[in-house]
């Protein structure tokens, strides 16, 4: 399998928590490289739901060394609380399975204030932000006055600094309508937690390259999704951090040259949460996903937007990745329908193009171009051979993979990790 980047080719939410999950077997090493408890993976196994955070999702194979990168922003407390209850489930989490880049940053309750703060100043133009401290803990590390990783080993000075960081920062946050950062809340909090993550706490780096020296095979699992990205994304309404290929590398330390494959994950749809354009949203087959009991935040709980697959820009996400694959989820989601859409390119100002404008005016000008695909109508949920699906759904994946550009190698037809079908 060599060295392989799990990246989403949407907004996020397209199910890489599963993918990982699924290649995790075939690798020694899951790296998580960017990204902070904002994003969510769920993953089920053996009939157990696990809900994955800021952890990587090879923790649930006890063999497996996992990494949180120097790209990632940690909020130490929600780290501790997410390993509780994994250790509740039943997965072991210790120092030599679990490693902490010194270098991250770390996303701390003031940072989470001033997120809360920002957002209602904004008012009407506000991101859906999940108001857990990502951007200004971001905004800290470009402005070189961020704490890391290694200032967990320091628990008395932390706490200090973040205490006197709470008082500087909280008369912006009321005068937002916020309520205060409590300090004499937090502070105990953060010092339990930095003194059981300190021994976590290494040169991720050194470990990765030797990890490689080795011969030992890693993946790199991204958080949010193409269009959440810095700098390619739907911005202003994206995520903080390069959720695309390359940021695995600027996340992790290791070389973009140390790279075998890259797999875009889609749904057989589109979503996305929060604010933000979205040419295919259409409320209706939205509507219908929400009764099935799908498309819910597993960071928030919020019932996402919902739309057809939008083709433009799964081919888009392909190409600024460098897809070798695509990883398709959701595909028994379509199970009940009839006719389905695939939106293959957009009416912009009278004009026909085939990818998405650099800006939100124009995005939001845009009219999809659907072409119809005759449904399936049976579940697939208990198919176990990508060879056994049904031909029209097997015609809808090849069509899909036209339009991506790359070819479709594992298929999603349920949430279990058995449920995942391989080409």
């Amino acid at each position: 399998m060599a060295n392989t980047i799990v990246v989403g080719a949407q907004w996020g939410d397209e199910g890489k928590g599963k993918i990982v999950d699924y290649l995790t077997e075939m690798s020694d090493v899951v790296v998580r490289a960017q990204g902070g408890n904002n994003a969510g993976h769920t993953v089920i196994s053996g009939g157990t739901k696990y809900i994955l955070h800021l952890v990587p999702s090879g923790i649930l194979w006890p063999t497996k060394l996992n990494v949180i990168g120097n790209g990632v922003v940690l909020d130490p407390v929600g780290l501790v609380a997410e390993m509780t209850k994994l250790r509740g489930q039943g997965v072991k989490i210790t120092p030599e399975n679990l490693l902490i880049s010194e270098c991250a940053h770390l996303a701390l309750p003031y940072h989470q204030g001033l997120d809360k703060a920002r957002e209602a100043v904004r008012g009407d133009k506000k991101i859906g932000t999940t108001g857990r401290g990502i951007g200004p803990s971001y905004s800290d590390k470009v402005e070189r006055v961020g704490l890391r990783g290694s200032d967990l080993r320091d628990v008395d000075a932390l706490c200090k600094e973040v205490a006197e960081r709470i008082a500087e920062h909280n008369d912006f946050i009321t005068a937002a309508g916020i309520p205060a950062v409590n300090a004499d809340e937090v502070i105990p909090l953060l010092r339990a937690a930095a003194e059981e993550l300190a021994p976590h706490v290494t040169n991720t780096i050194i470990a990765l390259h030797k990890a490689h020296k080795e011969g030992k095979n890693m993946l790199f699992e991204g958080a949010q999704g193409t269009f959440l990205d810095i700098d390619f994304g739907t911005y202003p309404f994206v995520t903080s951090s390069n959720t695309t290929s390359a940021g695995a590398c600027t996340g992790s330390g290791i070389s973009l040259r140390q790279i075998d494959r890259v797999v875009c994950v889609g749904k057989a749809y589109t979503t996305r949460v929060g604010s933000g354009p979205f040419v295919c949203e259409n409320d209706e087959f939205g509507d219908m996903l929400h009764n099935m009991g799908r498309e819910f935040g597993a960071t928030t709980g919020r019932a996402r937007r919902c739309g057809w697959l939008d083709a433009v820009l799964l081919h888009y996400s392909c190409m600024i990745n460098g897809a070798d694959e695509v990883a398709i989820t959701n595909l028994d989601g379509l199970d009940g329908l009839d006719t389905i859409k695939i939106c293959i390119a957009y009416e912009l100002d009278g004009k026909t193009i085939d990818y998405p404008p650099s800006t939100i005016a124009e995005i939001e000008r845009c009219v999809p171009v659907y072409e119809e695909h005759k449904g399936w109508k049976q579940d697939i949920s208990g198919v176990k051979s990508i060879h056994d699906l049904p031909p029209l759904a097997k015609a809808y994946l090849a069509r899909m993979a036209e339009l991506a550009g790359a070819p479709i190698t594992l298929v999603g037809v349920g949430p279990d990790r058995d449920q995942t079908l391989r080409a």
